[in-house]
């Protein structure tokens, strides 16, 4: 499994043919002009706001992706997905939003999303015993969001939509202050099993 971070909190979840886009952001939206384009077979937006909706940056040509903006039960591509609803606030604007687990040749990934309160208890079961976990550092903050990564008791954890500052404390939360980033994450499915909380930081591209 191949993982790319484009900044916010867009990433590329790639392994053999399977291609997933997870909140490619529109044209309009943060970073939307110069967002990295590539066809993919299933894309995901948590939130109906250009940062996080641009399905048509992830379709390319005849690739046109299964599109996932909500919640509910999903299966495609040989990805099982499964979407538990709450609320959020951008800009002032209360916003439906959605996070999502995926079961993704058989590894479960954790998504957060652009939230920025603790998340109920029934959310917090689509998480829970995450393989990998994706965290938003800048709207729960470095604190909550290490609460978060500790309760879903994921095996990895990525921070995402971070700054240089709160990315720093988020680390030193979760007693990993010396983690280099990486430019991608290329990783086997044996080698997610020994992992225990492990902290991997991507850099944006």
């Amino acid at each position: 499994m191949i993982i790319t971070y484009y900044g916010n909190q867009f990433f590329k979840i790639a392994q053999g043919d399977t291609v997933i886009a997870i909140n490619p952001p529109a044209k309009d939206g943060k970073n939307g002009k110069d967002a990295a384009r590539f066809g993919s077979v299933l894309a995901l937006s948590t939130t109906a706001h250009p940062d996080y909706n641009g399905f048509d940056r992830v379709t390319h040509g005849d690739t046109v992706p299964f599109c996932i903006s909500g919640p509910g039960e999903y299966e495609h591509s040989g990805v099982v997905v499964q979407g538990k609803g709450t609320t959020t606030t951008i800009g002032g604007k209360t916003y439906n939003t959605t996070v999502y687990s995926l079961i993704f040749e058989d590894t479960k990934l954790g998504f957060v999303g652009p939230i920025e309160k603790p998340l109920l208890a029934a959310e917090m079961e689509v998480l829970n015993n995450c393989d990998i976990l994706f965290v938003p550092i800048n709207g729960l903050g470095a604190a909550a969001a290490n609460k978060v990564a500790v309760a879903a008791e994921a095996k990895i954890i990525i921070p995402m939509d971070f700054t240089a500052e709160n990315l720093k404390t988020f680390l030193k939360e979760a007693g990993e202050e010396k983690v280099e980033p990486l430019d991608k994450l290329t990783i086997r499915r044996k080698e997610i099993e020994s992992k225990e909380g492990d902290v991997i930081v991507l850099m944006a591209n």
